[in-house]
């Protein structure tokens, strides 16, 4: 609206149109500054350290409002009395500065208000921690239940914080740091309170007391680390920041060659070869791993071989080049390029493959939990001999899962997903010796509840990062084969009301934990049929052809609105399931499209048949859209309307289940060929963004499980009288 106004031109003949139009624009923008500066004044009330210096933010804000709105106050320039009367027209500098003034007022609330919010942080991670430091000491169960309680409502409070400090968070490293120390706290926060009953119930037990203080230290260090993000600080330097991954290194290195056709001289050859040292340094955990196959470590050894060579030829003639710039020259450099790329391109499918494969198999054998079984009934039985023994081969079952976080990490391929391998190799490591603990101290307390109660949450624990890890697994193919991009839709609203400001805004509705629990089956359902999809499109020989992409998206956008049943993933509100419905139902209209142009191909009985399905499908998407749009007020017609659009998303997915298998038997059966279907267009922006990454670990990991915190501190009542 300001540089509407800055950037208006000066005409002699005005129009009564024009002169509405800016005075318009004027009377829009001094609201919006009225709106701002009323939230910001609340926040001065509520934060008496910073009220002067918000107070006279929020003053110039106003100031500057009002002079715009002045400044544009032009209707009354056809009457004579109005000549004296300055405007945009007479003043512009007068608007120029008003302006900014107005944005560096604006800015200064800003930062002012962020500065509130970070102290709020701390403020309430200290009591967290001085509470953490009393539960330690505590001696009596009364006590411990009394303080419990108070520490539930104050992690219930922290998690609330920290929550929106995430979802404001732009930077998608952080975000996934956030979600990763979140998640610990989450975790972390019911390990604490079995741990410590145990130990209260057994305390000359030494394998319940470390037991206990593992719990303790890792929630100490999570909540450092929301701190660190929070702050933007790191004490200890940036020694512990995560090194360099394979993919990253392959991508920089690919850069640079790629760049030497623009420029032979912006980097020296000692450079590009460092820098394929340490790739291949990188490649070493691969080759040296005792879970690599010998096929991937023979395949890796040879591709890190031949890149040498590759490098080798392509310095020498880009040395040749900077010295006489011929075509036969010119032209060698670009195809020693292009196999250097193309080899390192290979190393990284190489590498991919070795980790995804060996994460699929470890995952596999891994899905009985026989160790974990094994260990909780011969704790009961306070077996001893046979506890040590299953905790050997729990040991060996970490490190095996380390090992493949380790080398998952290295072909994560995006950031936050090498952050979520990082966060899941901590968790095996440090939750193992926890559960062993934990069963040690069964062992030695068969007939303990409280000690089966505990080891029960360590197993739980592990189970659950197991099946993260699957779901990880999924993520990191999907991003390699080009199915999900790296940019995820910010879905950080803002909350005008959250200040007790006496303002109208549009509050998003989340389903609480009783809808949650009503639409559960028909989300799992969804769920389901996103997994049939899936495997019904990986049949399909050509990965690009168009029926399958639209099916994979639309797979895609069911499982982030299953998400959204079970409180998770990165569709906070109702309004957004609502407008993911809608791009759900407009990808289901693209497919029938695509539907139709297959159909000429087809002869015979079968296209009515297709024609009918495609029909029914466009119908359906129909439906789902004017669903999605209609609007609703209350509570009660949200959730219906939450139902509807979840119920419709499923009979669309079921029927593409029938849909897919019929096209890609058609597709055989009329032998359509590869030119049948025309190639997919690339995975647009505006899909990527309402698709991609629906289910992310960390995303899955952001929705901190503040209900479950309250569902502890409700417990402690009936812990209290037991």
């Amino acid at each position: 609206q300001i540089t509407t106004l800055i950037n208006h031109k000066d005409k002699p003949k005005r129009s009564d149109k024009t002169l509405q139009a800016i005075q318009r624009v004027g009377q829009a923008v001094n609201l919006a500054v009225g709106r701002f500066v009323t939230v910001g004044e609340a926040i001065a009330n509520e934060n008496h350290e910073l009220k002067e210096e918000m107070s006279v933010a929020c003053i110039e804000a106003r100031r500057a409002g009002e002079t715009i709105a002045k400044l544009t106050d032009v209707t009354s320039l056809d009457h004579p009395e109005s000549d004296r009367h300055i405007t945009i027209f007479t003043d512009k500098t007068g608007v120029v500065k008003a302006a900014r003034l107005l944005l560096s007022s604006v800015t200064k609330v800003l930062v002012l208000a962020d500065r509130i919010v970070i102290k709020q942080i701390i403020t309430s991670r200290n009591k967290v921690l001085a509470t953490m430091e009393q539960l330690e000491k505590v001696s009596s169960f009364q006590e411990f239940v009394q303080i419990f309680s108070q520490f539930g409502n104050e992690m219930v409070e922290f998690a609330h914080l920290t929550g929106d400090r995430q979802n404001d968070l732009k930077d998608e490293k952080k975000k996934a740091r956030m979600a990763a120390s979140r998640a610990v706290l989450e975790k972390c926060t019911m390990m604490l309170l079995t741990a410590s009953k145990t130990c209260l119930r057994h305390p000359d037990c030494e394998s319940a007391r470390l037991n206990k203080d593992g719990v303790f230290h890792r929630m100490r260090l999570a909540l450092e680390q929301v701190i660190e993000i929070v702050t933007d600080s790191r004490p200890n330097g940036d020694n512990d920041m995560a090194p360099i991954s394979i993919y990253s290194g392959i991508k920089e290195f690919k850069n640079k060659v790629e760049g030497l056709r623009e420029n032979l001289y912006f980097l020296s050859k000692e450079n590009l070869s460092t820098m394929l040292e340490v790739i291949l340094e990188h490649t070493e955990d691969f080759t040296d791993s005792a879970y690599t196959s010998h096929e991937h470590r023979e395949h890796i050894l040879e591709l890190s071989k031949q890149a040498k060579m590759e490098l080798e030829q392509l310095v020498s003639v880009w040395m040749q080049a900077q010295n006489q710039k011929t075509k036969d020259v010119m032209e060698d450099l670009e195809v020693a390029i292009l196999k250097t790329c193309q080899c390192m391109n290979e190393l990284k499918r190489e590498v991919h493959s070795a980790a995804t494969s060996l994460a699929a198999d470890l995952l596999k054998y891994h899905t009985d939990h026989m160790v974990l079984k094994a260990l909780k009934i011969t704790g009961v039985e306070g077996n001893l001999e046979a506890v040590a023994e299953y905790t050997c081969k729990l040991s060996e079952q970490k490190e095996q899962l380390v090992e493949m976080c380790r080398l998952l990490r290295h072909v994560s391929g995006t950031e936050p997903l090498e952050i979520t391998c990082i966060h899941a190799e901590d968790t095996f490591q440090v939750t193992g010796p926890q559960i062993i603990s934990a069963a040690e101290t069964l062992a030695l307390h068969p007939s303990s509840k409280i000690a089966k109660e505990n080891l029960e949450v360590f197993c739980e624990a592990w189970e659950s990062q197991l099946s993260d890890m699957s779901m990880l697994l999924r993520e990191i193919n999907d991003v390699f084969e080009g199915r999900r991009g790296e940019k995820r839709v910010y879905l950080s609203l803002p909350r005008p009301g959250k200040h007790n400001a006496n303002l109208k805004a549009l509050k998003p509705v989340k389903l609480d934990t009783e809808e949650q629990a009503k639409i559960a089956k028909l989300g799992l359902e969804l769920h389901l049929l996103t997994s049939d999809v899936d495997s019904e499109t990986e049949k399909w020989e050509d990965q690009e052809n168009e029926i399958v992409q639209h099916g994979q998206g639309m797979s895609s956008m069911a499982y982030s609105m299953y998400l959204f049943t079970r409180g998770e993933g990165l569709l906070k509100t109702t309004q957004d399931l609502f407008h993911q419905a809608e791009i759900f139902a407009t990808e289901g209209t693209k497919l029938a499209s695509a539907l139709h142009a297959f159909s000429d191909q087809v002869h015979g009985d079968d296209k009515p048949l297709l024609l009918l399905e495609a029909e029914k499908l466009i119908s359906m998407c129909r439906q789902l859209q004017i669903t999605a749009k209609a609007s609703v007020q209350g509570k009660s017609a949200t959730f219906t309307k939450v139902d509807a659009c979840i119920l419709k998303t499923r009979n669309v997915m079921t029927l593409l289940c029938q849909l897919l298998p019929l096209c890609c038997k058609l597709l055989k059966k009329h032998k359509a060929g590869n030119g049948c279907i025309k190639p997919a267009p690339p995975w647009r922006e505006d899909k990527m963004q309402t698709g991609a990454n629906a289910h992310t670990p960390e995303q899955r990991a952001e929705a901190f499980g503040i209900k479950s915190l309250e569902n502890h501190v409700t417990n402690m009542t009936f812990l209290e009288s037991k």
